[in-house]
């Protein structure tokens, strides 16, 4: 059972959709001008508990479960992505690290900031050499008396450049029979040896930012280690990494939602020769896969965070949801820019921002390539434990 009644959650749903149509699509082109989002709209989030909105409620949080996460995600989706960006770190794939596997000292000392945004933490997973599949990363920690020495390159980070917090994964001796050897750290963003880098010039997104991360020789203690256990690096990266995945297919759902709400208003009113385009049938066909594509993203979605929560599948399903509905948004902002003719390629037009943020959505938290092998290697591996 949820920790929020349907009741209360209607009304956090109803909140965060004022938000984002009132507050924040106005302000779209303002968020794309500046590549930043507007600390008015910062401290709004802040105030409506959105930084700590799945966080346990004992450290703060709403304590949304990932059925009602996706709701809210859907929602979030429909305006520019940076604003979910803002505080998607805390609430998921760095947040869920310290949620499921922390200490009870470390969910303590850090989870009520993290809940109220007063801490901004990272996931600091992703290498040069290894993103989708973290078994290939090369950041080091290494004993040193009581403390643990970290050293290596982490990039593409996903708020670096604001954060308090960087959780930190660190291979602490080679895959061996015992495991991974994948250990993961809290690193403050302010100890020696961490270094930020300049925040990343990128295709679309703006106003999320991301930067390289180094660490060099930074000096943690024994409790800065999750779950005080060497190893559970990997098992933590991939538990979070799935129910990541849940919540990045609901986002993928909202922005085709917009691009789709973006085409049948444009179709309407615009015209060719005197006629509506959407009076075409043509046009018509178009809309008509853009909202077949979203009815079925928004059914998997809901059903594969129904199937997480009751524990049903916490492998196949959020890969099979991320792959179908990012590939969805990717084809429904497409078609939205073809609808939309010429307009639909000028700056300022929403389904261009829309086709340039939605792109990302296929490689982060495991590439499109990677979901395929999990699934078919999963059905394959189910059916031989069975035969």
């Amino acid at each position: 059972m949820s920790e929020v009644s349907d009741e209360d959650f209607a009304e956090i749903l109803a909140q965060t959709r004022h938000f984002v149509r009132t507050s924040v699509v106005p302000r779209e082109t303002e968020i794309l001008a500046e590549d930043r989002v507007p600390d008015d709209l910062r401290e709004q989030a802040k105030t409506m508990g959105l930084f700590g909105y799945a966080i346990p409620q004992q450290w703060g949080g709403l304590g949304l479960d990932l059925r009602q996460d996706v709701e809210l995600a859907m929602e979030l989706g429909y305006t520019s992505l940076a604003v979910r960006s803002m505080f998607g770190t805390n609430n998921g794939i760095a947040g869920q690290v310290l949620v499921g596997f922390g200490t009870e000292e470390q969910k303590s000392r850090w989870l009520a900031p993290i809940a109220t945004g007063d801490v901004v933490a990272s996931f600091a997973l992703t290498e040069p050499g290894a993103g989708s599949n973290p078994a290939g990363l090369l950041t080091k920690a290494v004993r040193d008396g009581s403390d643990w020495l970290i050293t290596g390159q982490k990039r593409f980070i996903t708020n670096a450049p604001t954060a308090n917090l960087f959780i930190v994964f660190a291979r602490t001796r080679p895959a061996d029979a015992q495991g991974a050897g994948i250990a993961v750290f809290l690193v403050p963003a302010d100890a020696a040896g961490v270094e930020v880098g300049a925040k990343d010039a990128k295709m679309g997104q703006e106003g999320a930012w991301t930067s390289d991360v180094s660490f060099t020789d930074v000096r943690v203690p024994d409790a800065a280690l999750v779950g005080g256990s060497e190893d559970l690096g990997y098992r933590a990266a991939l538990t979070s990494l799935a129910r990541g995945r849940v919540h990045i297919a609901a986002l993928a759902v909202g922005a085709a939602q917009r691009a789709l709400d973006e085409s049948v208003a444009y179709a309407a009113a615009a015209t060719q020769g005197g006629t509506p385009i959407g009076n075409f049938q043509l046009v018509q066909a178009m809309l008509a896969d853009q909202q077949t594509g979203v009815l079925a993203g928004r059914a998997m979605v809901r059903d594969a965070a129904r199937m997480w929560v009751s524990e049903q599948d916490r492998r196949i399903a959020p890969s099979a949801a991320k792959l179908f509905c990012t590939e969805m948004a990717g084809k429904v902002a497409d078609l939205a820019v073809q609808i939309h003719g010429g307009t639909g390629y000028m700056r300022g037009v929403p389904v261009e921002r829309i086709y340039r943020d939605v792109r990302l959505l296929r490689l982060y938290e495991g590439t499109s390539e990677i979901q395929r092998l999990i699934i078919g290697s999963g059905l394959v591996k189910a059916a031989q434990q069975r035969g």
